[in-house]
C-alpha cells in the first residue's frame, strides 16, 4: 500500500469551523469553497482527511465527483447522489445507515428512516424540492448533513447546474435558521479553476454569495521533509537536499506525482559522485512542462478544428467569447486552409468540454480549464514568436 501524507489538525481545524464554528467562523455555516490546481491532491484530501474529520464531528457526509461523468449533467449527478443516500437510509444494511450510527452513536438497528415523499423525482420539475428532502433528512437524521461536490465549477457551466445551486442555497436557508434545528446543511465545493471557484462566493448573482471561499492549502515544506525523511530511511541514494526539493515541488505546482517522478529520474540519472541538487531544478522544470504538453496533445488528437478552437479560447483575456460566430468561423477556415461551416464548431466544443480542455463559464462564454495549461501554451507561442 502506497504511504499517504495525512494532515489530521488541518482537517479537524476545518471540521471544527464547519460543524462548531465560533464567532469568527460561523461564514463557514454558509458554506466553503476551496481551490487548487489539479492534481494536488484535493480529492484524496477529502477522502482520506476531511471526511473523516466531518464524522468524528458527528456529521452526516455525501459526497459527489462532477468530474466522473464529464458527459453527464453536473445537476443531474448531484441529485442522483442525494436520492441515493436517502435511499440507502432507508435500507437496512446499508453502508451509510452503518456510518450515521456509527458517527451519531446510536444502535443502527434503532435507526429507521421513512421519507414522505418519492425518491425518483427530487429536485427535478414536477418533483419534491431539494429543500423538502433536505429539511427531512437533517430532521430525522437528527445531525448535520454535509454535502460534498467536487469540481464544482463544472454546476455553472449549465443553466440547470444554476438552478441546482440556488436549490441548494435554499434548502440552507431552509434548515439552518430554525430556532433548535436538529442539524444543519452545509455545502463545501472544491474545484480547480480558482476563478470560477472564486466567482461562485464573489458575484452577488451566484447563488452562493458571501459563503467563505479560500485557496486549497497545498502539500508543502511538511510533506518534503515527510518525504525525504522516508526515503534516507530505506537508502534511497541521490537524495537532493529539502530545500532544493521543496524549491522543485513548488515548481511541479505542489503537485505529489511529479516530484516522485522527478527524483526517480534524478535517482536513475545523476552520475556517481554528482551532485543530485544541480540536476533536479532542470528535471522539474522539464516535468512541468511535459506535464501540460500532455494536456495539449489531447488537443491536437480531437483535430485540427479541436486545435484552432482551443487556440482562441486559450489567447483570450479573460473569457473567450464568440467562438460560434460566422467572424470565428472564417478565422478557423483561414487557419485550416479550407471552409469551417458554423454547425462543424459545436461538436467540436462539445469534445473539448469533454476532455476536461476548455470549460463554458457562462453562455457563450469559454476558457481552459486547467490555468497552468494555458500559461504553457502562451509561453510555447512566445517562443514561436
Amino acid at each position: 500500500m502506497s504511504h499517504y501524507f495525512a494532515r489530521p489538525m488541518l482537517a479537524s481545524s476545518l471540521a471544527r469551523q464547519l460543524i462548531h464554528p465560533d464567532v469568527l467562523s460561523e461564514g463557514f455555516r454558509s458554506g466553503l469553497f476551496m481551490s487548487g490546481q489539479r492534481r494536488t491532491g484535493k480529492t484524496t484530501f477529502l477522502h482520506n482527511d476531511l471526511i473523516p474529520a466531518l464524522e468524528r464531528e458527528g456529521a452526516l457526509v455525501i459526497y459527489v465527483d462532477l468530474w466522473s461523468d464529464t458527459r453527464a449533467n453536473p445537476a443531474q449527478l448531484v441529485r442522483d447522489a442525494i436520492r441515493d443516500a436517502l435511499a440507502q437510509l432507508q435500507t437496512p444494511g446499508s453502508s451509510l445507515l452503518a456510518r450515521l450510527a456509527r458517527v451519531s452513536g446510536v444502535d443502527v438497528g434503532a435507526l429507521s428512516f421513512k421519507f414522505g415523499f418519492k425518491l425518483e423525482k427530487i429536485g427535478e420539475t414536477g418533483g419534491t424540492p431539494l429543500s423538502r428532502a433536505i429539511t427531512e433528512l437533517v430532521d430525522q437524521a437528527r445531525c448535520d448533513v454535509v454535502l460534498i461536490v467536487d469540481e464544482v465549477q463544472q454546476a455553472i457551466t449549465t443553466d440547470e447546474g444554476k438552478q441546482l445551486l440556488l436549490a441548494l442555497k435554499a434548502a440552507r436557508d431552509a434548515v439552518n435558521p430554525r430556532p433548535g434545528t436538529a442539524g444543519h446543511f452545509i455545502s463545501i465545493g472544491t474545484g480547480s479553476h480558482r476563478a470560477m471557484v472564486s466567482e461562485l462566493t464573489a458575484r452577488r448573482t451566484q447563488a452562493f454569495s458571501g459563503a467563505q471561499s479560500i485557496p486549497y492549502p497545498v502539500l508543502d515544506a511538511d510533506y518534503t521533509a515527510d518525504l525525504l525523511a522516508r526515503l534516507h530511511h530505506t537508502g534511497v541514494p541521490n537524495v537532493p537536499s529539502h530545500e532544493v526539493v521543496l524549491a522543485a515541488f513548488r515548481t511541479l505546482g505542489h503537485r505529489p506525482e511529479e516530484l516522485l517522478k522527478a527524483l526517480r529520474q534524478v535517482q536513475l540519472h545523476t552520475p556517481a559522485g554528482q551532485d543530485p541538487d544541480g540536476y533536479l531544478p532542470v528535471v522539474a522544470a522539464t516535468l512541468r512542462a511535459a506535464a501540460a504538453d500532455i494536456e495539449l496533445a489531447k488537443v491536437e488528437q480531437l483535430g485540427q478544428l479541436a486545435s484552432v478552437v482551443f487556440e482562441r479560447i486559450a489567447a483570450a483575456q479573460g473569457e473567450a467569447k464568440g467562438v460560434f460566430s460566422a467572424e470565428a468561423a472564417a478565422h478557423y477556415s483561414r487557419a485550416l486552409g479550407r471552409e469551417v461551416k458554423v454547425e462543424e464548431i459545436g461538436p467540436v466544443v462539445n469534445e473539448l468540454m469533454a476532455s476536461n480542455l476548455i470549460l463554458r463559464r457562462a453562455h457563450g462564454l469559454y476558457c481552459v480549464a486547467d490555468p497552468a495549461v494555458q500559461e504553457t501554451w502562451r509561453e510555447k507561442q512566445q517562443l514561436l514568436g
